[in-house]
C-alpha cells in the first residue's frame, strides 16, 4: 500500500505543479520523457500477457466488452455535453468526451503490480479489457479527426499499423529471443520512442506509444513464465525484481512515470471559473464516465463472483496519459470552449482519486477471512 500512496502523491504533485508553473515550454521535453517510461511499463506488460490462442473465440467477447466499457462513458458524457454546453460544435463534443473513454493502462498495471495482485484472475482479466480498450479508443480516433480535419487519408495508415501489430503480437507471442532485464527494457523504450517520434513527424499521422510498446513485450520471450513459477503467489519475479537495485530502478521509472503524467496535464483556466457550477459539472462527468465503466460487472458471471466483476469494473476507472492525449489532439485542432475546461478538471479529480480506486479492488479481491 505505500507504493501506492507514493504513486498517487506523485500524481497529485505533478498535476499541482502543471497549474502553478506553466510548463507549456517544455511540453514536447515532458511528454517525451513520459512516453519513455510508458513504454517500459507496456513492454512489462505485454512480457506478462499471454493468450490462449486455441480458445481463441473468448477474446471476441473481450473486445465486446472493453468496446462497450469504452463507449458507454463516450456516449454518456456526450449527450451530457450536448445538453449543458453549446459553446461546441456536436463534432468537437464528439472528441472531447472520447476522454472519458481509454483506462489509463500504464498507471493502473504499475499500481495494482505494487498491490500484490499480478497473479490475480482481476489482474489478467483488466489487462486485456485495459489493453483492448486502448484499440478500441485508437481506432475511434481516427473518424472523429475526419470529422474535424476532414478526409486526412494518411489517418487510414495509423489503422494499417494497429492491425499489423495486432497480427505480429499474436503470431511471434513470446518466441523472439533478445535480452528482456530492466535495463535493456529501458533501452528499448528509449529507442522506441525515438523511433516513433521520427516517424510520425515524417509521416505526418500520430501513433502512441502505447500499443507498439505492448507488442515487443508481447514478442520478447519471458525467462519468467508465470506459468511455471511456484514461489511467486501473488506478484511475479519480473515484476517485482528480487536485485534489490533492480528494483529500486524500476520503482523509480514508475514514480517519474507518475510525476510526469501529471505535468503534462494542460493548465485548466481555473480563475475565471464559477467555482460551484463547474465542480458540479465536472462530478456529473466524473460519474457518468465511470458509471459507464461499469459495464463488465453484468458479464464473466461464469468466472468470476459479484465482488471480482465489481473490481474489475473500478479497475477500468482510472483515467491518464490516453485521456489526456485525447484533450491535447482536441487542442490542437482548435477545439476551445467550456467543455474541455470541465472535461480537463475531470480527468484531474479521476487522476487524484486513482489510488482510491485501487484500494476499493484490493478491499473486494482480498478473500474475507
Amino acid at each position: 500500500m505505500r507504493l501506492i500512496y507514493l504513486f498517487s502523491v506523485c500524481l497529485i504533485t505533478g498535476m499541482v505543479t502543471s497549474q502553478l508553473i506553466d510548463l507549456s515550454v517544455w511540453y514536447h521535453e515532458l511528454t517525451f520523457l513520459t512516453d519513455i517510461m510508458l513504454a517500459y511499463i507496456m513492454m512489462e506488460v505485454g512480457l506478462e500477457f499471454y493468450l490462449d490462442k486455441a480458445n481463441w473465440r473468448a477474446y471476441i467477447k473481450d473486445y465486446f466488452i472493453a468496446a462497450m466499457a469504452a463507449g458507454l462513458p463516450w456516449i454518456f458524457c456526450f449527450l451530457y455535453f450536448l445538453y449543458y454546453f453549446k459553446d461546441s460544435t456536436w463534432q468537437e463534443i464528439l472528441l472531447i468526451a472520447r476522454f472519458a473513454a481509454p483506462t489509463s493502462s500504464g498507471i493502473l498495471f504499475s499500481m495494482l503490480a505494487a498491490a500484490g495482485l499480478a497473479m490475480t484472475w482481476l489482474f489478467r482479466k483488466v489487462e486485456i479489457l485495459a489493453i483492448l480498450d486502448d484499440v478500441d479508443t485508437i481506432l475511434i480516433l481516427i473518424p472523429l479527426q475526419f470529422l474535424l480535419g476532414g478526409a486526412q487519408y494518411i489517418l487510414f495508415s495509423v489503422v494499417f499499423v494497429v492491425i499489423i501489430l495486432l497480427i505480429l503480437a499474436w503470431k511471434y507471442l513470446h518466441s523472439i529471443r533478445l535480452p528482456s532485464g530492466r535495463l535493456w527494457l529501458f533501452g528499448y523504450s528509449i529507442l522506441m520512442t525515438m523511433l516513433l517520434r521520427w516517424l510520425n513527424l515524417k509521416l505526418g499521422i500520430e501513433i502512441e506509444i502505447l500499443l507498439p510498446a505492448f507488442v515487443l513485450g508481447c514478442v520478447l520471450v519471458n525467462p519468467h513464465d508465470r506459468r511455471l513459477v511456484k514461489g511467486h503467489i501473488h506478484e511475479h519475479a519480473f515484476i517485482e525484481a528480487e536485485e534489490r537495485p533492480l528494483m529500486y530502478f524500476d520503482r523509480a521509472v514508475k514514480v517519474a512515470f507518475m510525476l510526469l503524467v501529471g505535468m503534462v496535464l494542460p493548465k485548466l483556466p481555473l480563475k475565471t471559473l464559477d467555482p460551484w457550477i463547474t465542480s458540479l459539472h465536472v462530478l456529473a462527468i466524473t460519474l457518468l464516465s465511470n458509471l459507464g465503466k461499469c459495464f463488465p460487472i453484468f458479464c464473466y458471471k461464469n468466472e468470476a463472483v459479484l465482488r471480482e466483476r465489481i473490481a474489475v469494473s473500478i479497475g477500468m476507472f482510472p483515467r491518464g496519459e490516453v485521456g489526456a492525449g485525447i484533450l491535447l489532439l482536441a487542442i490542437e485542432h482548435g477545439v476551445t470552449g467550456y467543455a474541455i475546461t470541465v472535461a480537463g478538471i475531470s480527468l484531474a479529480l479521476n487522476l487524484i482519486l486513482t489510488g482510491v480506486f485501487v484500494t476499493i479492488v484490493i478491499k473486494l479481491i482480498r478473500k474475507p477471512a
